[in-house]
């Protein structure tokens, strides 16, 4: 049947001559040695590092992989060898998350096999940090604190795969570069797609002569040294190169809900589904919820991602996506609000919405599915720049009078009041269909 709930969502029955994930010859043969080398007795766990350009099926490979080391246990009747029972896997892609709402850099534990698309799968982390963008061009040192700070978490006992950017030109391949000398990794795998070359074939040879944004030749790790502790002229890497031969490689995917923003919306729908009760029922609506009360005093609020006036801080932050952290220091207020002027490099333990600011009583109402005894760690609310879904404003239910949070009875004729519009030159997918 074509029309099914999951059509909704982008998945459609495959054609009779589909023959299901297509996969190369290169796809294949990488799979089959990384699988082996996480198998293997060797010096310390394999560190996997997958990169390539935009829509050449780095989240499918990474999705792969991870099953199929999950499923992947060897065992001999004279020897032990290692068994995986988990995959560390480090997020480092902003924009295309897998476990987590966008603009958050996370380290995170796989023990369950990975079976749908990333809002499926939504959970929280073992360590996040929120950088607050789902780009990093406009501060790519905190970008790479960030990764560094998450990076001297992972403990080294089981294989990691570390998931990279789209972005592999410019800045963005100087920031690869510094990844893959940061993480001190085993094996990288470059995946392309076509005939362009979008970014050098990234042998260990081409790395020792490369400039980074914060490493230059000859190759130094970005923490100093590597976690063997031998000289960084020493060290070296496996490289798999492979080329993606399915339908629609390197070009954007004209199926529903492919977009970028579209995906980042399914994710914090899901993130957000966990305020739902498990039981067959109606769909509850944002203002249907009990919100935790905060007091000023108690919490520290900034915005990440633009200068904001002190006095315009909670009217920015209210009915807004912000994200739940946990400063090293004390937060201590006596009069008004706590606001902090820089952003933190600092844990984040999920995402809740400032539903509404008391500035009499000194409150913030904050909705999130984050338990209690992880919100007593919490002591700052940073806001970025992602938004909350307008399905979750303009789809609430049971309202007489107004709809929180949306405003009817304004005027597009006042100077600023009207959508920006930003004009590339480049048409989308969509207008490419109806041009067709």
């Amino acid at each position: 049947m074509l029309d099914t709930p999951l059509s909704g969502v982008g998945m459609t029955p495959l054609r009779k001559a589909a023959g299901g994930m297509v996969m190369s010859q290169t796809y294949r043969e990488a799979l089959s040695s990384l699988v082996n080398a996480c198998g293997e007795e060797l010096d310390g766990c394999p560190v996997i590092l997958v990169c390539g350009a935009k829509n050449v099926g780095k989240s499918t490979f990474n999705c792969h992989l991870i099953n199929t080391l999950l499923n992947h246990v060897c065992v001999s009747l004279c020897v032990c060898v290692r068994s995986t029972a988990s995959v560390e896997y480090l997020e480092c892609d902003l924009g295309q998350t897998e476990f987590t709402p966008s603009c958050c850099l996370s380290l995170s534990t796989v023990r369950e096999p990975l079976l749908g698309p990333p809002f499926t799968h939504q959970w929280a982390p073992e360590h996040m940090i929120l950088y607050g963008q789902s780009s990093c061009e406009t501060d790519l040192d905190r970008y790479l604190e960030s990764l560094k700070s998450l990076w001297r978490l992972y403990k080294g006992e089981t294989p990691i795969v570390i998931n990279t950017m789209g972005w592999v030109k410019g800045f963005g391949f100087q920031l690869l570069v510094d990844i893959i000398r940061l993480c001190s990794v085993s094996h990288v795998v470059q995946l392309s797609s076509g005939d362009k070359v979008m970014c050098p074939q990234l042998t260990p040879e081409f790395l020792r002569s490369s400039h980074g944004w914060q490493t230059h030749p000859p190759a130094q790790s970005a923490l100093g040294e590597d976690n063997s502790g031998t000289h960084p002229a020493q060290w070296s890497y496996t490289l798999f190169g492979i080329h993606s031969e399915f339908e629609g490689a390197g070009r954007p995917g004209e199926m529903r809900h492919q977009r970028s923003n579209e995906q980042r919306d399914l994710a914090l729908l899901g993130y957000f589904s966990q305020l739902q009760s498990p039981e067959p029922g109606s769909v509850r609506p944002l203002h249907g919820f009990t919100p935790y009360q905060v007091p000023h005093s108690a919490v520290a609020v900034g915005v990440t991602h633009c200068e904001v006036a002190p006095t315009h801080v909670l009217y920015t932050a209210n009915a807004s996506l912000v994200g739940l952290c946990c400063l090293n220091e004390k937060v201590s207020g006596r009069a008004g609000p706590v606001l902090i002027s820089q952003t933190p490099v600092c844990p984040c333990v999920g995402f809740g919405v400032l539903r509404g600011v008391d500035m009499a009583r000194g409150l913030y109402f904050l909705v999130t599915p984050v338990a209690p005894s992880v919100l007593r760690q919490v002591n700052c609310l940073l806001l970025g720049a992602v938004t909350l879904p307008n399905i979750l404003l303009t789809g609430q239910t049971g309202i007489v009078g107004e709809t929180p949070y949306v405003k009817t009875d304004y005027s597009f004729e006042l100077t600023g009041a009207g959508k920006i519009h930003v004009f590339k030159g480049l048409a989308r997918p969509g207008q490419m269909n109806k041009a067709k």
